[in-house]
Order: C-alpha cells, then sequence, then structure tokens
C-alpha cells in the first residue's frame, strides 16, 4: 500500500530522532531500546521492523545528530561574511545554553568520550561527522584567507569542545559562565573575528 510506503519512514525518522536526544542526554550505552519507542509513542515490538539492531539504530541516529549540526548552519549563516559565520558558530558553541542543553547540543562534545565504547560502524559514522564539522569550519577560514586553515580548524574545533566540557564538569555556575566567555572571547580574538552575539537557540 501506498500509505505504508510513505508512513514507514517517517516512523523511522521519529524513532532516530529519539535515540539522537537520549543518546546525547545519557550516552549511547545507556539508551534502551524500550525507552526510545516509548518516547516515539511505539511499542517495543515495533523496533525490529526498522533496525537490525539497537548499534543500528545509534549507527543511525549518530548521522541524524550531525545532519541537525549542518542544518543549524544553512539555517543560521544565510547572507553573513565567513568570519559572521564562524564568530555565530562560536557564540553558540561556548553559551550557556549549549552548556546547559547537553540532549540538543553538539554530537561531539556529548559522545567523544563514548565514541572509544561504540562498535566499530558507530565509530566511523562518528568520525565521518567530526570531519563533516571540521570542513565546515575549513571552509570559513579558507575564505578568511587564514594560512594552514585545517591545522587552525582541528585547533579551533578541539578548543571549542575542551572549553565545552570543563565548562559542564563546573559545578558553580558562575565559574562555568565565566570560563566560557573567557574562552569564547580569547579564541575569537585569536582568529580576528568579529565580537557579536547570536542569540543561542
Amino acid at each position: 500500500m501506498r500509505y505504508e510506503s510513505e508512513h514507514k519512514p517517517k516512523i523511522r525518522e521519529r524513532i532516530v530522532k529519539e535515540a539522537a536526544k537520549a543518546i546525547r542526554a545519557k550516552g549511547p550505552l545507556q539508551v534502551s531500546v524500550a525507552g526510545v519507542m516509548s518516547k516515539a509513542g511505539l511499542t517495543h515490538g515495533g523496533f525490529y521492523a526498522h533496525f537490525a539492531s539497537k548499534d543500528a539504530l545509534i549507527e543511525a541516529a549518530i548521522q541524524q545528530m550531525f545532519n541537525q549540526v549542518m542544518q543549524r548552519w544553512d539555517k543560521d549563516n544565510q547572507g553573513l561574511s565567513a568570519p559572521q559565520q564562524l564568530a555565530g558558530y562560536i557564540d553558540f558553541y561556548l553559551s550557556p545554553w549549549h552548556r546547559d542543553n547537553r540532549s540538543q547540543g553538539c554530537p561531539v562534545s556529548a559522545l567523544a568520550s563514548e565514541a572509544p565504547r561504540m562498535t566499530a560502524p558507530c565509530q566511523a559514522e562518528f568520525a565521518r561527522g567530526i570531519e563533516r564539522i571540521r570542513g565546515m569550519i575549513i571552509r570559513q577560514l579558507n575564505e578568511m584567507g587564514v594560512e594552514d586553515p585545517q591545522a587552525t580548524a582541528v585547533s579551533v574545533s578541539s578548543e571549542l569542545m575542551g572549553s565545552l566540557s570543563l565548562a559542564r564538569c563546573e559545578p558553580d555556575r558562575q565559574a562555568s559562565d565565566a570560563l566560557l566567555h573567557s574562552a569564547k572571547e580569547n579564541l575569537k580574538a585569536r582568529l580576528h573575528l568579529p565580537v557579536q552575539n547570536i542569540p543561542a537557540q
């Protein structure tokens, strides 16, 4: 039936989106198929009509997370110059909102510590996602005429992830906010980026 052929991909997408939220929040090892299906408003028994295994779901969810990153980038950067785009990304990444909303944030900072325990296909999908984000940064640095944009992109992405992770570990909110602000301003100053305040969402 035509209804079934159109309905099944939509159901699968719903499951993947719920899995992506849960994996960001809890990590892939702590996510249960039953919990994801319940959040998606579906029964546990219907899972295997869409995925061969939990690992297959995690792999699809990782891809979905990075797709969301790229979609956010495209949406937020319409008509902006390369320096404005990169400054806006740094503002978002090192924002209190991003720190506090792990389930909606960057999959790299959420899952980096979990990657070694993932299956090989999931690790490969995660590595592809990191390269997509790094490529996005490299393109902006190229347009800005930065010398050795690839090495700079590695440094920038590492600094973003490290600063966000440290801010999430800091129990004192005021100290955490100060850490984010300092890291953001220092990174933008090093890259000669404009000072701007892009809304976090």
